[in-house]
């Protein structure tokens, strides 16, 4: 192959780098099905073919896996209790998560349980393990719930967050907005 570019993964060297969008939570327990939900509706937009979109759902480990399959970017779109308004949304960056403190034991991985940010304490364990890299971003879509008790279906405030989250999600990467927005974007920003 001498005189060629070199192909990882089947992708040129001059493609972008790839970004992965993955839903998480549980459509069982109410508002925690927020990511699951604006995945869904995210699938019906045209997405750059360098991203990827997943409904993780309650597969924490799977993900943490497919975190390290050459990904640059991860985008993990949850519920997020952060002690705003019910249906709040928020860009967070977890590049670096924090340290977790040193547990006396290792606890037990319940891998329906898995939060984003266990996912992400797991991400170096398996890339130490694998010889992988963690993504070089990670970023959280999060949406204030407002109900988690076991129940289908999103409380009002959160359900009218979804779209929200949708088109935030779309312009982090470069995605197509819907075919009926021909308006154009609003200056508002949410925090």
């Amino acid at each position: 192959m001498r005189g060629r570019a070199k192909r990882v993964l089947g992708m040129s060297p001059d493609a972008p780098p790839r970004t992965l969008i993955a839903g998480v939570g549980n459509i069982f327990l109410g508002d925690d099905g927020f990511g699951i939900e604006a995945v869904r509706r995210l699938s019906a937009h045209p997405l750059p073919e360098h991203v990827e979109i997943v409904d993780a759902g309650i597969r924490g480990v799977h993900l943490a896996y497919q975190m390290l399959d050459g990904y640059h970017t991860v985008l993990l779109v949850d519920a997020t209790a952060r002690g705003g308004a019910p249906g709040t949304v928020y860009l967070l960056d977890a590049t670096d998560p924090a340290p977790a403190p040193a547990a006396p034991h290792p606890a037990a991985m319940d891998a329906h349980h898995m939060t984003p940010d266990s996912v992400l304490a797991l991400l170096d364990t398996l890339s130490a393990g694998t010889g992988s890299s963690r993504p070089q971003r990670v970023l959280v879509v999060g949406c204030e719930p407002a109900d988690v008790e076991e129940r289908m279906g999103l409380s009002e405030p959160v359900a009218a967050a979804v779209d929200e989250a949708v088109e935030l999600v779309l312009r982090l990467v470069g995605g197509a907005e819907p075919a009926a927005a021909d308006t154009p974007p609003t200056s508002a920003t949410h925090h």
